[in-house]
């Protein structure tokens, strides 16, 4: 007993330090400790946990790290509604909803606001009960969200316990999740690494992230979580939402260092200025700022109206958008293969920086705008985001506007252009090859999880590829020491380690040399799948799209993705390259096929079922060995049809097809009900 109790007393001491440590780090931007001292820490918590579970708290910085993937995530009901806020654009209107507050109220004189940015990023609320976080929920649609309480707990700036005394025994704390502008660009450079698609604002990632089912995924994204206002508090915390902001900051809230209290419209309008002159720098995405009322008990006689509380305003910042002429239209090759139609413009000022290119995104959007060569069109321009054209000026379009199509090869490489099935993305297929393509193509294939050559990041990548010394990854088994060492920050013995690392990735597997070739929508678990179906890199490579198609878990689009991969020419060309430098794997041993109820059959799944998610039902379907496809095809043995199909079940019907209803999946699933 007494060393179970010793080891409670280190545990707890452990969880404090840590906890103290994550508060200093996160939200004071003060570390106090290193960080090898604090991965020291951790791992004596995590060991002594493993040998203890029955004493794991909910608390405990250990909880953070994510647990297994969730099913699908569960419903949470607001005790107050999360509304959404009336806006302002102009200086007239800030002032017409001053002077409503102050006649709500029956005063002449000022009123305190709070003023603070208003961050571009996701609204949850976080519900803490006597101290413990206990939901974290969306904003939905303002009565009910979504319950993402095991990713909200892998962020370290959100409190799991709050901090020092005198909270509430329930107390609904609101906010923002956003993601650093800094953190986003490193996090879209290791989506690239890894050949995955990168996210197009830190908003978007902050969303992504939290809605991930594997909270394992939301723990590695760089999200932070600002407090803008209260929910459910079962008593008072203060008679001014700014006491109450302290009181948070005590609490462990990570407080906005722009948080400041204002008097009327004319400190409001001087507030306003200053964000709107720093927004570029502000470490985090803000498109406005947000007024209101200081006094709680002042809200509670203004109230709301439908949709909107009537002491609260947004000031929006102003769209920085110009008009100018589309003078040609480029395809772009990024460098995970994507092509992207850039228009090139007549050169602009807009925000006062020279705009003269703004991407039309994909395909289907320049066909939904109906940009053409010669249109006159409106160009948006948000801080660094690259500019865009939000549409056509109509009205001004002259006689003799051309209209551009997708190129069926890469003006690059020359390699084919093949469009993803059920997406708007056009991709270059010469990967391995490609110019365009080679900064990250090179990156991928050196990853841990691929070839696992250490040493060759970004900045040494980038070199290579200027100086020419690396136009494919099969020039990588090239490399020599005198080459390396003329490079810059490259002394002897680096580039001997490198050499060296190269030399043993030439040992590998072969599920590992598909996932590094960054064939498009292949993982590691697909590339795995692959290497145990096909057994040999010939095989695969001389697969029709039928056979590989007929891989489990591996639907239409991916096997039309890898079979073009593998047949482009120049792709082919590097991978025997790679071979001839002596790349080398043993023998896979195919994995035997099990007799399951489905095998060689066909799903489709359409509607909503009311017993599991989509995914869900996927999953239980492929665990019978059936392949689940996205369209109805002769090819497809069944329908299942769930609540508001779409118009997959009739072409089923049309078809001939089989469908079954929820009852009767639920019946070959087993499970009767």
């Amino acid at each position: 007993m007494k060393d179970r109790d010793r080891v409670a007393g280190r545990i707890a001491a452990l969880r404090d330090r840590i906890n103290e440590a994550n508060y200093r780090y996160y939200v004071l931007d003060a570390p106090t400790i290193s960080d090898a001292e604090y991965d020291r820490l951790l791992r004596e918590l995590q060991d002594l946990e493993a040998g203890h579970p029955d004493l794991i708290t909910p608390d405990s910085p250990t909880q953070r790290v994510g647990e297994k993937p969730l099913a699908a995530f569960g419903a949470v009901r607001h005790a107050l509604p999360m509304t959404s806020m009336d806006n302002a654009f102009t200086e007239d209107e800030l002032r017409d909803w001053d002077a409503r507050v102050r006649k709500g109220l029956g005063r002449e004189a000022d009123v305190a606001y709070t003023a603070e940015p208003k961050f571009d990023g996701v609204s949850v609320s976080l519900r803490y009960e006597r101290g413990l976080l206990a939901v974290a929920g969306t904003r939905g649609d303002g009565l009910t969200g979504e319950d993402i309480t095991a990713n909200v707990r892998t962020i370290k700036a959100v409190p799991l316990r709050l901090h020092g005394a005198g909270w509430p025994e329930v107390l609904e704390v609101r906010g923002e999740v956003v993601i650093p502008k800094k953190d986003f660009e490193r996090l879209n450079e290791e989506q690239l690494k890894r050949g995955e698609k990168i996210f197009a604002n830190p908003r978007n990632a902050a969303a992504g992230s939290l809605r991930q089912l594997d909270p394992r995924v939301t723990a590695g994204r760089p999200l932070n979580f600002f407090p803008w206002g209260l929910g459910q508090v079962s008593e008072p915390i203060g008679a001014r939402y700014s006491q109450a902001v302290a009181r948070m900051k005590d609490w462990g809230f990570r407080i906005s260092d722009y948080f400041r209290v204002v008097h009327g419209t004319d400190e409001c309008l001087s507030y306003y200025r200053e964000i709107l002159a720093t927004r570029n720098v502000l470490p985090f995405e803000v498109d406005g700022v947000v007024y209101k009322v200081d006094e709680l008990a002042a809200r509670d006689r203004l109230g709301f109206t439908a949709r909107a509380p009537r002491w609260a305003v947004a000031h929006k910042f102003p769209a920085q958008e110009e008009n100018t002429v589309v003078e040609d239209i480029l395809a772009s090759v990024g460098r995970t293969g994507v092509i992207t139609p850039v228009a090139v413009l007549r050169p602009v000022q807009v925000s006062g920086v020279t705009v003269t290119h703004a991407t039309l995104h994909n395909e289907d959007e320049l066909r939904r705008k109906d940009v053409r060569i010669g249109d006159t069109v409106i160009v948006r321009r948000a801080g660094d985001v690259i500019p865009e054209v939000v549409g056509v000026v109509k009205e001004k379009r002259p006689a003799g506007t051309r209209l551009w199509h997708m190129p069926a090869k890469c003006p690059v490489c020359g390699s084919d252009v093949l469009r993803e099935p059920e997406a708007a993305a056009h991709r270059c297929m010469g990967g391995l090859y490609c110019p365009a393509q080679r900064v990250g193509a090179i990156l991928h294939f050196a990853a841990r999880s691929a070839m696992d050559i250490e040493g060759l990041g970004d900045k040494l990548v980038e070199q290579l590829v200027q100086k020419e010394m690396v136009k494919t990854v099969a020039d990588v088994y090239r490399l020599d020491k005198a080459g390396l060492v003329a490079l810059e920050r490259m002394g002897e013995k680096s580039a001997q380690n490198l050499l060296e690392r190269i030399e043993a990735s030439k040992a590998t597997t072969l599920a590992r040399f598909l996932y590094a070739l960054g064939i498009p929508q292949v993982g590691e678990a697909t590339a795995q799948q692959l290497a145990e179906h096909f057994g040999t890199l010939d095989a695969l490579m001389d697969a029709s799209v039928e056979e590989i198609d007929a891989v489990p878990n591996i639907g239409e689009s991916m096997a039309a993705d890898i079979h073009a991969f593998f047949h482009e020419k120049h792709n082919r060309e590097v991978v025997g390259k790679l071979r001839a430098a002596g790349v080398h794997w043993p023998k896979v041993e195919r994995r035997a096929k099990a007799a399951l109820p489905l095998a060689g059959k066909t799903f489709v799944l359409t509607g909503s079922l009311a017993a599991m998610s989509r995914e869900d039902a996927k999953k239980r379907l492929q665990d019978l060995g059936a392949k689940v496809a996205a369209s109805v095809s002769k090819k497809t043995d069944c329908v299942v049809v769930g609540e508001d199909p779409g118009s997959k079940a009739d072409k089923a019907r049309e078809l001939g097809i089989a469908v079954l209803d929820e009852p009767a999946f639920l019946k070959l699933l087993g499970e009767e009900r």
